[in-house]
């Protein structure tokens, strides 16, 4: 039997799952990452790729001990990560971007994650260009994306400093510190990093918006100075260097599979799936092109909302079209709503409450709005909550509006602050997640895209009552994964099995639509919904 690896890391935790040929997990572990805040500034995030690679390594020892696996029999491993942009030198030391004077000097906050919105400014410059890049974001460039970040750096940094730089998106980061190797994942560089399909880097593009120097070092700092780049799984490099292998307790040369960024991994890990009607497993294996019609909902801190065509289609105000982010030949659009996973405040003494219960906070919230809605003889709880209304764009809206400066706002409060108040703002913001859910896949299925189901993974699959609200806002069914938390790192074991299988087999010995079919077969074989 062989093993594979699969490392998920999030916007606060690194996790790394064991799996065996079938995709059953062996053993998981989760370890936090930290966060830094500005206290005066709440558009900041920044994170350490030093710590999340520590949290990383110490995840994937507590499996091999857990499951008492033998290193060697591990044949695979790949990475998934937020789209959050990682910065070193050249030789991959870590480099400050937090504001001030460490900017651009060696040290451990490295990471402006992608929730940080401090590149507001850039984002309109580069948005009033008109650059055939925006064409492939919804026309409007989001101020969560790589080359914003990037220009801020180039802004508030001292020119030699800045022009020692590498930049990556973090899923790239990881697979580079793994190998160190260079080569850029397709996903990374199409999704958030202007790279446009059929057309590569735009230098006119980069030199309109003041990153002359890119073009001018044949783009070194971006990591794409060949124009190569990998799709989803491919091996990078030699495999696992002899000092990540010390780090990870594996062996070196282990295929490393090119990364992807989280939520593509949340594809990945569901939308193959045969699902269960009336407790029986849907016989018939599903296709390739019957993708094209599963929507997959990666809900976590934020939700992304990804969808592949076989033909590129443009839809204002959703990111893409993508060409190739996960198989050749295929495109992608990402619809998404920013920090739905935070658009919550609750109380200790709920939490309190949930404890005593041996329940959990959405249950204890979901009892009392039944109780509630039967007191006040109200048909839904919609109707029990008709005088009071919720915006959630509490950080922006990403799609379909595409617009970083909304805000969120509650109309209707009254002075009550108790704990049903608490269990009516709590359904408002369900209702209001799932009618913008709606809003995204109607403006894909209006601009071409025919979406007949949503295929969930993250933290919302755990909430039934949510889900099966989004299931009547939709109009859609809505399918859940075996293990709603799993099947992220899942799909980034499917990368490291598809390495594996691609080495074993010979690289140079697979067609394209052999490769294709091979990660379906392994997507396909590996899930059960």
């Amino acid at each position: 039997m062989s093993y594979y690896i699969g490392i998920d890391v999030g916007t606060g935790s690194a996790r790394a799952v064991l799996v065996d040929d079938h995709g059953k997990t062996l053993s998981s572990h989760t370890k936090d990452t930290r966060t830094w805040r500005d206290p005066d500034d709440h558009r900041i995030f920044e994170q350490s790729t030093d710590d999340i690679w520590n949290s990383i390594s110490a995840c994937i020892k507590k499996c091999l001990a857990e499951s008492k696996i033998s290193p060697d029999k591990v044949k695979g491993l790949s990475f998934d990560a937020t789209c959050s942009l990682a910065v070193s030198d050249m030789n991959s030391d870590p480099v400050v971007v937090t504001k001030g004077k460490d900017l651009g000097l060696n040290g451990e906050r490295n990471i402006i994650l992608w929730a940080d919105h401090r590149a507001e400014k850039e984002a309109e410059l580069i948005n009033s260009t008109g650059s055939i890049v925006l064409d492939y974001v919804g026309g409007t460039m989001s101020l969560e994306m790589e080359i914003p970040k990037t220009l801020w750096l180039k802004n508030n940094m001292d020119p030699t400093l800045f022009s020692r730089c590498q930049f990556f998106d973090l899923p790239d980061f990881l697979t580079y510190r793994a190998t160190q190797d260079n080569t850029r994942s397709c996903c990374s560089v199409t999704c958030k990093c202007s790279y446009v399909p059929n057309k590569g880097w735009q230098p006119d593009f980069l030199k309109k918006i003041g990153l002359g120097e890119i073009v001018d070092n044949n783009y070194k700092q971006l990591g794409a100075a060949n124009r190569e780049v990998l799709t989803a799984g491919e091996p990078v490099g030699k495999g696992l260097s002899r000092q990540a292998a010390e780090e990870f307790g594996l062996v070196e040369g282990t295929p490393v599979g090119s990364a992807v960024i989280d939520a593509y991994a949340g594809w990945l890990g569901t939308v193959a799936g045969r699902y269960k009607e009336d407790g029986k497993l849907q016989e018939t294996v599903p296709s390739i092109d019957e993708s094209r019609h599963r929507l997959a909902a990666c809900a976590g801190t934020s939700t992304c909302h990804i969808v592949q065509s076989r033909q590129g289609v443009f839809v204002n105000g959703v990111w893409g079209p993508y060409k190739d982010p996960v198989f050749q030949g295929w495109w992608m659009n990402e619809g998404g709503q920013s920090s739905t996973g935070q658009a919550r405040t609750i109380p200790a003494s709920v939490l309190k409450l949930a404890e005593e219960q041996k329940s959990n906070i959405h249950q204890v919230l979901q009892v009392l709005l039944q109780k509630m809605k039967g007191e006040a003889g109200a048909e839904s709880l919609t109707e029990l909550t008709k005088d009071m209304h919720f915006y959630p764009d509490l950080h922006g809206n990403r799609s379909p509006l595409a617009d970083p400066k909304m805000r969120g706002s509650f109309v209707g409060l009254t002075l009550d602050d108790g704990l049903n108040d608490l269990a009516r703002k709590y359904n408002l913001t369900l209702e209001a997640i799932a009618l913008q859910t709606r809003h995204i896949v109607d403006e894909m299925n209006d601009k071409g895209h025919s979406i007949t189901s949503i295929y969930m993974s993250g933290s919302q699959a755990k909430n039934i009552p949510m889900m099966q609200l989004f299931a009547d806002t939709c109009g859609v069914p809505i399918i859940l994964p075996f293990d709603e938390s799993g099947a992220v790192p899942l799909g980034a074991a499917m990368l490291g099995k598809f390495a594996a299988e691609t080495v074993k087999r010979g690289a140079g010995n697979l067609s394209q639509d052999q490769r294709g079919q091979l990660l379906w077969d392994i997507m396909a074989s590996q899930i059960e919904s």
